[in-house]
């Protein structure tokens, strides 16, 4: 087994996953620390979910991965007593009422605290006997988090939590998870295509191509690595020399670049600077040109 990384709590060394006619995870490491929310983003067929699923202990794979310190291959059973998977939230039975969803619950994970799970229940207008097609968006968002939050787990694994509910559900369930269930001691991952909404609660961000990690990377330093330019006309050349990762046209003679750790003293004199959005980050990424 894979020794885990002082402070880390997923590490993987040249991860691999083949299946017959693709290769999922292509020789890729990366490490994930204690106590903070990992975005990891990429485009359909890019290698998240067989990731996760390595992650989970849910497929074989080659390379190494310790996962809390145990070999998720070996060890599934004991790991899952500290691990809590939620898939997305619009998938909930129909026909499953609130009371029934508890049950369930309580009886797959060890650390679920029902009545926790109860008293977040108390605020709202769901009931023991409501069923899941009975409820609106919104409601369903707050039968998920009130199940999410009962589990006392050290790793929260979240694959597309949220598709298929409107924007404001999708915020809710985001802003409520960080301010009711993360902790310096909890560490989440989450798998999602709408990029800017849950830029703002990210401590981390993995983008992943073709089955490898190709941007790992804190959120504080994002900004000061990666610039933004809108250059005029007259600085095209200039700007070019100092290779743009991405570069796009505008309206008017403008062109925005994409710069990766060139110092901004030297970008401030080709046109105005500016820290890109996570979502220009990942376009950028997943044209290929980069990484």
């Amino acid at each position: 087994m894979a020794n885990v990384a002082t402070g880390s709590v997923v590490t993987a060394r040249n991860l691999r996953k083949a299946y017959k006619n693709k290769v999922a995870l292509d020789n890729t490491s990366f490490s994930i620390p204690t106590g903070r929310i990992i975005g990891l983003i990429g485009p359909n067929g890019a290698g998240k979910t067989t990731a996760l699923k390595a992650v989970l202990g849910l497929i074989p794979f080659e390379g190494e991965l310790s996962v809390l310190g145990r070999d998720p291959r070996t060890q599934r059973d004991d790991l899952m007593r500290d691990v809590c998977f939620i898939a997305d939230v619009a998938v909930l039975p129909r026909w499953i009422r609130v009371k029934e969803a508890i049950e369930f619950v309580a009886g797959v994970h060890p650390r679920f605290d029902r009545a926790k799970c109860e008293r977040f229940l108390e605020h709202t207008q769901l009931k023991p006997n409501l069923r899941v097609r009975e409820m609106s968006k919104g409601m369903i968002v707050q039968l998920h988090l009130a199940l999410v939050m009962a589990i006392d787990a050290k790793l929260l694994v979240l694959d597309e939590p949220t598709l298929g509910l409107d924007i404001l559900y999708r915020k809710q369930f985001y802003q409520r998870l960080l301010e009711d269930y993360f902790d310096e001691e909890k560490t989440i991952i989450v798998t999602t295509h709408q990029v800017e909404e849950i830029e703002h609660i990210l401590t981390d961000v993995m983008f992943i191509r073709d089955g490898k990690v190709v941007l790992d990377n804190d959120m504080e330093s994002l900004g000061d690595r990666f610039i933004e330019v809108l250059v005029d006309t007259a600085h095209l050349e200039s700007a070019r020399a100092l290779k743009p990762i991405d570069e796009r046209s505008l309206p008017f003679g403008k062109t925005v670049m994409l710069f990766d750790g060139v110092p901004v003293a030297q970008l401030e004199p080709l046109g105005e600077t500016r820290t890109p959005g996570l979502a220009d980050l990942f376009v950028a990424t997943m044209k290929g040109t980069y990484a």
